[in-house]
């Protein structure tokens, strides 16, 4: 589905709201207890998932090694869970719906973490440059 029509479509769904708009966040979040969710509670549901989870295990030890190729491995995978979990990974309509209804949060500092994070481990693991003679 290109952009403009995914557009539209969440344009549609906004504008006309349906039966299906009320169950959007008991698909999403079913514990929501109706207030909205703000940066920091999105970022911490976000690191609470089993990826995320697997992820700083695997970050933790590719910074422990050192290893460049750990580094790259696990700059994918927070690169791949960002995409996925912060609704750009083809459920673009449903979190959008999310948000507007408040039972999701912006992602913008789950994305400024991992970001950090990603650029912490390219440095870390970055091979050591020998003394130039």
């Amino acid at each position: 589905m290109g952009p403009v029509r995914r557009r539209l479509t969440t344009a549609a769904a906004l504008v006309f709201p349906a039966p299906a708009w009320a169950e959007v966040c008991e698909d999403l979040r079913p514990n929501w207890d109706g207030t909205m969710m703000s940066g920091m509670d999105e970022l911490l549901h976000l690191f609470q998932t089993p990826l995320v989870l697997l992820l700083v295990l695997a970050t933790a030890l590719a910074v422990r090694f050192r290893r460049e190729w750990g580094g790259v491995a696990v700059v994918v995978g927070w690169s791949l869970a960002t995409f996925l979990l912060t609704g750009t990974g083809g459920s673009y309509g449903i979190m959008d719906i999310g948000r507007v209804e408040g039972c999701v949060g912006s992602p913008a500092l789950f994305i400024a973490v991992a970001v950090a994070v990603c650029i912490g481990v390219v440095l870390y693991t970055a091979p050591r440059q020998r003394g130039k003679e």
